[in-house]
């Protein structure tokens, strides 16, 4: 919300303040059109008012808002407009590349799990206008994880139905849809993940499905040998789970390429955002991006919204998501087990996580070299190398199109005895990586 967007609204904004000084009664039919652009106006006011910084100015536009002008027409009218502006706003982040969980993560990362809550309703709300034909497989997804579903009986009793249900009263609920608003007009544009709402055709999306369904149960195999090998006790049997699952995820993804070499397909490198929160976010974001190099991916954090973007090849991208959660989950279990007297400190489990992942990158691009000198010698090699090299090509173009400028990050070293307990933990570590391919 820059000085160009204030400049357009400054003569409504006039005209909407002349406006709330009137006498206020009953409104008619024909009056709740104009009082709908003054409640707006409002709402834009308030929003302003924030990005400047003068409290007290969006104190006096939220009692305009809680109060409702006019009476219980003027309530009516205040939530039919706070209700449509907030629709509005969703539909033009998603336009600007935010999914919908991505949303209702941002809400609970900056407000209360409240406003997440209020956020899944406006993602169900406005997917009513498109048709599940235009909506993509994946869109549809997140949508079901989210149980974004609408179970209010009408828009314009929404605000209040809504304040009731979370015990809240008028000026509270009404403060929740201002921090929304504010939050989805200040994101940035970022790269678009698949079609938006409206616009997936329904060949692409069948095109889609029918290759997500076998991709789909060779991650369901991925994942279950996975937790086998992160539940069990016994380190003989996680080496035989997850040997297998560096067998399958390694295959699968050689695989894919070799098709798609071979048919002449036109796959391409695409973007994945893998959330990233607290604690320790810059050493996990550093385990990610050793993880996505491994895999001939490229990441970058954004760390203001607690996201890394990673850019590679579909089937790289799923091997990437796997072996960090797995990893993590192998850190996150060695650092809060070590039996260090230091290991509940900050700087001890800062340093833990930093070493940790710096060791398992050196593991990791170990393991991509030895399978390249196989893959080599294989009678695949000769089709094989320059296939892997041109993907990585591929995937350097696109990061570099979508990143063009990047800032480095540094992650302290706080503690000696956190490094050494993490460099240990990641020697430990069961790889699922390449390095199990056998031919």
């Amino acid at each position: 919300m820059g000085r160009n967007s204030r400049d357009r609204h400054k003569a409504k904004r006039k005209a909407a303040q002349a406006q709330r000084h009137r006498p206020s009664g009953v409104f008619g039919a024909s009056t709740i059109p104009a009082q709908l652009q003054i409640t707006e106006e409002i709402i834009l006011e308030a929003l302003h008012a924030r990005y400047d910084g003068r409290q007290a100015e969006v104190e006096r536009c939220r009692t305009l808002l809680a109060g409702g002008p006019g009476g219980s027409t003027g309530v009516q009218v205040v939530n039919r407009a706070l209700f449509t502006v907030l629709l509005n706003d969703v539909r033009q982040t998603w336009e600007r590349g935010w999914q919908p969980v991505e949303l209702v993560r941002l809400a609970r990362r900056e407000h209360t799990v409240r406003h997440g809550r209020l956020m899944v309703d406006a993602i169900a709300a406005q997917m009513r206008v498109y048709a599940a034909a235009t909506v993509d497989p994946r869109w549809r997804s997140q949508l079901v994880a989210l149980g974004a579903e609408v179970w209010w009986d009408h828009d314009d009793h929404y605000v209040n139905v809504w304040a009731e249900q979370q015990g809240l009263d008028r000026a509270t609920a009404v403060d929740h849809f201002l921090d929304l608003l504010y939050l989805l007009q200040t994101l940035p544009a970022i790269d678009r993940v698949g079609p938006v709402p409206g616009t997936a055709t329904f060949s692409s999306s069948a095109a889609a499905g029918s290759d997500s369904e076998v991709d789909q149960r060779m991650l369901h195999r991925i994942r279950a040998l996975l937790a086998k090998a992160e539940s069990t006790e016994f380190p003989e049997e996680a080496e035989a789970f997850t040997a297998k699952a560096q067998q399958l995820m390694a295959r699968h993804s050689i695989d894919h390429a070799l098709l798609a070499a071979r048919t002449g397909g036109r796959e391409e490198p695409v973007s994945r955002r893998i959330a990233i929160d607290n604690p320790y976010e810059a050493p996990k974001t550093l385990l990610l991006q050793v993880v996505a190099g491994s895999n001939r991916c490229r990441s970058v954090w954004m760390k203001r919204y607690g996201l890394t973007t990673v850019v590679g090849y579909p089937s790289d991208l799923d091997s990437v998501e796997l072996l960090f959660t797995s990893l993590l989950v192998q850190a996150t279990k060695a650092m809060t087990q070590n039996g260090h007297r230091r290991n509940n400190i900050r700087a001890f489990r800062q340093s833990f996580m930093t070493a940790y992942a710096m060791r398992i990158g050196e593991r990791l691009n170990a393991a991509t070299q030895e399978v390249d000198r196989e893959a080599a010698a294989s009678t695949e090699g000769s089709d094989l190398l320059p296939v892997l090299a041109a993907r990585s090509d591929a995937v350097k173009a696109a990061f570099d199109r979508q990143f063009p400028e990047l800032t480095s990050h540094a992650t302290p070293i706080n503690s000696r005895e956190g490094w050494a307990s993490g460099r240990a933990a990641a020697d430990r570590a069961v790889l699922h990586g390449r390095q199990a391919v056998t031919g």
